[in-house]
């Protein structure tokens, strides 16, 4: 019988750890296409034809990448984390200022992503377009949302599973 931590994962965690790589996929074609605005915008600035919209385009590109880089960090484990006075706890004091953080950090993702959809419904109200370009960008919020959603469902996963892995980095 497989040890508790290399049990395979269900089928809705599947689900999940797929959603996080298709958005983590997301996130690396976003950056490539900032570093492709950019630098084909230099290049014809030299030239005096500048990228018109270049601005808006690398500030969406930038969100994207950001927002859809998240899930994955989180199903990692990859964020920033301060760990002297943890180590300090004994196992019980671990196990509990643990789930309390994890508690937080789902509440802090779920209601990031509800005010997120609230922006992208008011941006879709209000026709809401970039400054240049004016592009749409009611979607962006929305792709933001589900990237925290994402998230608040991995850090449950880490709660409801403590010291299983759900992706190894």
């Amino acid at each position: 019988m497989p040890h508790p931590e290399h049990k395979p994962l269900g089928l809705f965690w599947r689900g999940v750890v797929l959603l996080g790589r298709v958005m983590t996929a997301t996130a690396a074609l976003a950056l490539a296409a900032t570093i492709l605005v950019i630098c084909v915008d230099v290049a014809l600035r030299t030239a005096g034809h500048p990228v018109k919209g270049a601005y808006d385009l690398v500030r969406i590109f930038g969100a994207i990448t950001i927002a859809c880089a998240l899930p994955l960090t989180t199903a990692v484990k990859g964020h920033v984390a301060i760990e002297y006075f943890f180590q300090k706890l004994n196992r019980t004091g671990r196990l509990v200022v643990d789930s309390l953080m994890r508690l937080i950090m789902i509440g802090a993702f779920a209601l990031a992503a509800w005010e997120c959809v609230g922006y992208g419904n008011r941006f879709l109200r209000n026709r809401q377009v970039t400054d240049t370009i004016e592009l749409p960008i009611f979607w962006l919020p929305w792709l933001m949302a589900a990237a925290f959603g994402l998230s608040a469902v991995i850090v449950t996963f880490h709660l409801l599973h403590p010291g299983r892995e759900m992706i190894r980095p």
